[in-house]
């Protein structure tokens, strides 16, 4: 008994000099509360997520370049992405990282047990398909929404700042979010040097580019607030849907020939090749006339370079290098 009470004592004793004693849960963590501006909401995070589920190639390149893969419950990535994921520099976060499936939904997300899901209007969020912040919040999950994809208050019009400043204030956020904000930084930092070491000739006359991302009847291309719009212009060239304000837009056929473009920029990806494409644009009765048609003046980027990214920077330097020579 004596021994007994002594043992207790003991361990009173040393509760009360400062022993190590369980966290509760339900405090914040080192560092925390963090609140953030995502689209036109402030979110409060009490720690970092640890279970982040990401939907799409861009979105999930977002989170390896922060070096977050490690925070990743899973991602979704379309299997007409196979050829971006062979050439991205995180090929091996791909690898590491469960891919959840093509698309993203409820289902896969409380399976993977999230805290986070890290998507964007119409990069897997959608009222039509039932998955949004909403919706997710109401099952106790949390979202963040790509800026580039955040809506403008004009109908489902989407983007609310230059697409280059939209990347940059994602990795800046996330950055908080995480704790890794000098990362982050590191990387803007680079990411603006090396777009502002794109130069043009004192003469240049600015060549009119059109994004042909797909589309038979109506193409689909990019406005001025998708990534597209900068990765045209800080290049050297000129976008001529860059007058809509809208990322990812429809138009009609009608108006490339009426902006009679001297360059067409292809987006790659899905079941369709470039081959294909390149045949359609050629074979089209409208676009005969067409300069870049009619030069054969062809330019291929990889969806994960066009979309909001870490590629859209190097895309840059990469199209003024065949602008310019």
């Amino acid at each position: 008994m004596r021994t007994r009470v002594l043992a207790l004592a003991a361990l009173l004793a040393t509760s009360a000099c400062g022993a190590e004693i369980a966290a509760d849960p339900a405090a914040p963590a080192s560092g925390y509360p963090v609140t953030v501006r995502n689209c036109d909401a402030d979110i409060t995070f009490d720690r970092a997520p640890s279970r982040v589920v990401a939907n799409d190639i861009g979105i999930t390149e977002i989170m390896f370049a922060l070096g977050l893969a490690d925070r990743m419950a899973g991602y979704t990535v379309d299997s007409g992405q196979v050829r971006g994921v062979e050439s991205s520099p995180w090929k091996a976060d791909f690898a590491k990282v469960k891919r959840l499936g093509d698309d993203i939904a409820l289902e896969p997300i409380q399976g993977a047990n999230a805290d986070l899901v890290f998507a964007g209007w119409n990069y897997g969020f959608s009222e039509t398909k039932g998955l949004t912040p909403d919706s997710l919040k109401a099952q106790g999950v949390r979202s963040y929404v790509l800026t580039e994809s955040c809506r403008n208050g004009v109908g489902k019009q989407r983007g609310i700042m230059p697409p280059l400043e939209a990347l940059y204030t994602d990795l800046r956020t996330l950055g908080t979010v995480f704790g890794v904000r000098e990362r982050a930084d590191k990387l803007v930092a680079e990411y603006q040097r090396q777009v502002a070491g794109v130069t043009l000739p004192a003469d240049w006359k600015r060549p009119k580019v059109f994004l042909y991302d797909s589309g038979i009847d109506q193409p689909f291309t990019s406005g001025r607030t998708a990534g597209p719009e900068e990765i045209i212009t800080k290049a050297g060239g000129e976008n001529i849907f860059g007058d809509l304000n809208d990322s990812w837009t429809t138009v009609s056929w009608e108006s490339v020939v009426q902006r009679a473009p001297d360059v067409i920029m292809i987006n790659d990806y899905g079941a369709e090749s470039v081959a294909a494409k390149k045949a359609f644009l050629r074979s089209h009765p409208a676009l005969a006339s067409v300069p870049a048609v009619r030069e054969g003046r062809f330019f291929v980027l990889p969806y994960a370079a066009l979309v909001e990214g870490p590629r859209n920077p190097a895309a840059i330097v990469e199209f003024n290098k065949f602008l310019v020579g």
